[in-house]
């Protein structure tokens, strides 16, 4: 059996183009500032997705940077370079059906541009799904996706349910160095999820399923936008993953030399940083256990 590495391993390196929002350098003084929009918060937030907002806000805190978090509800709108990190999270079937259409037409192409000029975003679960080109349902109904990345999902036989834990690389943010990381959570999807030709997997599947079980993939990433299927919630677990998305949207709010100031400042409480360290690893065991 090949290794899965060898697709999609080609895809070219990103180049972000400039914001359209020129970056604001942090003032002598002044607190840095991350804005986070949080989509469709009402509905789409049955994977703990509240509690990576307070992650997100506690490690900016620990180093000094104010964290802001904005709801968005259905038919609101908003413009690419207004936000430095958007956040998708999952849904109930009816909710999902409901926000893919909205989400689609009214969204679509803001997301797709905030993206390509640098605000990071992360889409756990139903979020990813529906910003591949689309989802067919279980129900076979057709739900449209944004296409921001290069994939599909159809409902498959039976739900891929587990642990997973998967090794990602974290690419380079100016002078932030990038990093391979073990990224762990908790799946419960009955989609299928296949990459284009284009498509860079978030990471290469360990131990659990992944995309589809079978190309040993997880995830999607594009410039500084990942979309998995990981939740639990993912976050607390993965402060690496939580610093390299605080990171990707400091660069977009202050411009790319302050993606440093995560690491710089760092004051994150040593029983907080041991706590997440016995989580990821107790996850990782137990997907390990799962598949054994």
């Amino acid at each position: 059996m090949s290794d899965p590495r060898d697709t999609h391993r080609d895809t070219p390196v990103d180049e972000l183009p400039a914001p359209t929002v020129e970056p604001s350098p942090v003032s002598p003084g002044a607190r840095p500032r991350v804005r986070v929009l949080h989509l469709y918060d009402r509905y789409l937030n049955i994977y703990a997705d509240r509690g990576n907002m307070q992650v997100l806000r506690a490690r900016g805190a620990w180093r000094g940077i104010d964290v802001e978090v904005q709801g968005l509800e259905p038919g609101e709108r908003f413009e690419p370079g207004e936000h430095d990190l958007i956040y998708v999270g999952g849904g109930q079937d009816r909710d999902q059906q409901m926000i893919a259409e909205r989400m689609s037409e009214d969204l679509g192409p803001a997301i797709k541009a905030a993206v390509e000029e640098g605000t990071a975003l992360l889409a756990v679960c139903g979020g990813y799904q529906l910003l591949g080109s689309h989802y067919l349902d279980t129900t076979g109904v057709h739900q449209p996706g944004v296409g921001l990345f290069d994939l599909s999902t159809e409902a498959g036989e039976g739900r891929l349910i587990g642990n997973v834990a998967i090794e990602a690389e974290l690419p380079a943010i100016g002078a932030r160095a990038g990093r391979t990381a073990t990224i762990a959570g908790f799946e419960n999807h009955a989609g299928r999820t296949s990459l284009g030709t284009t498509a860079r997997p978030l990471g290469k599947v360990l131990h659990g399923n992944g995309n589809d079980g079978a190309s040993g993939f997880e995830g999607c990433r594009l410039h500084h936008a990942i979309g998995t299927y990981l939740h639990g919630p993912l976050l607390p677990r993965n402060p690496e993953l939580a610093d390299w998305l605080l990171a990707a949207a400091l660069a977009h709010a202050h411009g790319i030399d302050a993606a440093e100031l995560v690491d710089q400042a760092d004051s994150v409480p040593p029983a907080i940083a041991a706590l997440e360290a016995r989580a990821l690893q107790s996850s990782v065991s137990r997907a390990k256990a799962e598949r054994g």
